[in-house]
């Protein structure tokens, strides 16, 4: 159920994106009537709309992530405050400049800032957030949980390169992107946390 309340904005950017590449005029309609306000110069064009309507949703869905979770009086992790100003100001950016640069690369700053994350906690303030986060789940040696730290660290910053990647390197479609940051993404964290769950089997067993 959590891993479902995390992906709800990804999963309504791309339902978002997906619609409005099929209903143009409906989609222009709501950019002309909702968005209008908040894109600069000469506003949104026809071929800008699915990719600002997609983003100005994934806006709205993650802040009210935050007001359901205080409604009910449950913690809000940091990952989520940091998830909400990454997306605030990248998002933000490509409804006011009309650009989907900006949102493109909001997934990428979000990785490899966990990824710094987890390396000043663990080199500044000698706490390894991987164990604070799991050792309630899993008993490891001392060792094992440094590996896992830095094995997340590494799972990051590639992430963050391979979205660079399908992004802007690869000569991709924006629709392939958005593909890309649903499936792709949940997929290849996926192989990462199985292949984790291996290896961790083994310490597990003689922790």
């Amino acid at each position: 159920m959590k891993f479902l309340f995390d992906l709800f904005p990804v999963l309504l950017f791309f339902g978002v994106f997906s619609w409005a590449g099929k209903n143009p005029e409906k989609a222009q309609a709501v950019a002309d009537s909702y968005l209008s306000a908040f894109v600069g110069n000469a506003g949104a064009a026809p071929d800008t709309v699915p990719i600002l309507l997609a983003t100005a949703v994934a806006i709205v869905a993650t802040i009210g992530q935050i007001i359901y979770l205080k409604l009910r009086k449950r913690k809000v992790e940091p990952m989520l405050w940091v998830s909400l100003l990454i997306i605030v100001i990248f998002g933000g950016a490509t409804i006011y400049f009309a650009s989907e640069e900006f949102i493109k690369w909001k997934p990428t700053v979000l990785y490899w800032v966990f990824g710094a994350a987890l390396l000043v906690s663990n080199f500044a303030m000698g706490k390894n957030l991987v164990r604070l986060m799991m050792e309630k789940q899993i008993r490891l040696p001392d060792f094992v949980w440094g590996r896992l730290n830095y094995a997340w660290v590494a799972f990051f910053l590639v992430m963050g390169v391979v979205n660079l990647y399908v992004a802007f390197w690869g000569g991709f479609a924006t629709s392939t992107w958005v593909s890309f940051k649903l499936f792709g993404g949940m997929g290849l964290m996926l192989v990462f946390v199985v292949g984790q769950s291996i290896y961790l089997a083994r310490y597990m067993r003689d922790a």
